[in-house]
């Protein structure tokens, strides 16, 4: 996006939602109610009630960022104003609870309300650090292109490492056969490398992250070669290594924030959802039993 979300229009909707919550805990220094501060008062019920119309707004976003021929306008403004409304809401429903909280279903919609906000944040930090590659993500560009990249790099390697000592193109086929890319959960979320390489020479399988084992090894062997030509091919092939090592670096990279973008849908969907279903119960509880 040319115009970052949160300086669209020169920070609209920071403006309208600063506004709305000072205006929000102006009135709530005012209110003077006979008993504590609760959602029971006639102030209560309107920041409720504001409260209410701002999450079926926001929960309004994920329609209206599919409804590609909408003229409600664009869906960057709406983004925007989801995030700054969204948090101007946590200052509104905290309000609206005089700050009274129990075991019950209203301290449930609260938290709840909490985890979203909590996770929507999440998403915009994700959203404005990787603009280009959350987009990609949409169509998986470049991922295949990079598979596609390492496999000629190994093929060509494979080819110049023939041309080598044969202890050459045994560490380039063990090298690629035992890189690893995702894995556990854990290992996606975090980027690491689990990729191992049987080194030549009898010294055994060792780890091999970021493909250093593999580089070390070959640099080991460009310093100890005393024959030019030799010199030379194991030059071409540390280049050749070293850009495979990129390639990978960015494979890695792309799926592990495939991975947190994952996780942040798992968790801030399913939870809207939930939000929603005890906003309902909330509002019924409260004007049938109270």
């Amino acid at each position: 996006m040319h115009e970052s979300i949160l300086s669209f229009r020169r920070q609209r909707y920071l403006w309208v939602a600063l506004g709305l919550a000072a205006l929000c805990a102006i009135a709530y220094a005012w209110h003077d109610p006979p008993e504590p501060p609760n959602g029971g008062t006639w102030l209560g019920y309107t920041l409720g009630t504001i409260g209410a119309v701002l999450i079926l707004w926001l929960i309004a976003f994920g329609v209206r960022k599919r409804s590609y021929r909408s003229s409600l306008g664009t869906v960057q403004g709406w983004l925007s104003a989801h995030v700054y409304l969204g948090l101007a809401l946590l200052a509104v429903v905290t309000l609206h609870t005089g700050f009274q909280f129990g075991w019950n279903i209203h301290t449930l919609a609260y938290g709840l309300m909490v985890v979203v906000i909590a996770s929507g944040a999440f998403g915009t930090v994700l959203y404005l650090r990787y603009p280009a590659r959350m987009n990609e993500l949409r169509t998986g560009a470049n991922r295949g292109q990079w598979l596609a990249e390492v496999n000629d790099l190994d093929q060509k390697s494979l080819r110049l490492a023939r041309a080598l000592p044969a202890e050459f193109a045994e560490l380039i086929a063990s090298t690629r056969d035992r890189t690893v890319l995702g894995g556990s959960a854990l290992a996606l979320l975090t980027g690491a490398d689990r990729s191992r390489v049987l080194l030549p020479a009898g010294a055994g399988l060792v780890a091999n992250a970021d493909q250093q084992a593999t580089l070390a090894w070959l640099g080991d062997r460009l310093a100890r070669s005393t024959d030019g030509g030799q010199g030379a091919r194991i030059q071409d092939l540390l280049t050749l290594q070293g850009a495979r090592r990129a390639t990978l670096a960015r494979l890695r990279d792309d799926l592990r924030l495939q991975a947190w973008v994952e996780v942040w849908l798992f968790v801030h969907v399913p939870v809207t959802f939930a939000l929603l279903a005890a906003l309902i119960a909330h509002v019924l509880s409260v004007f049938l039993y109270w």
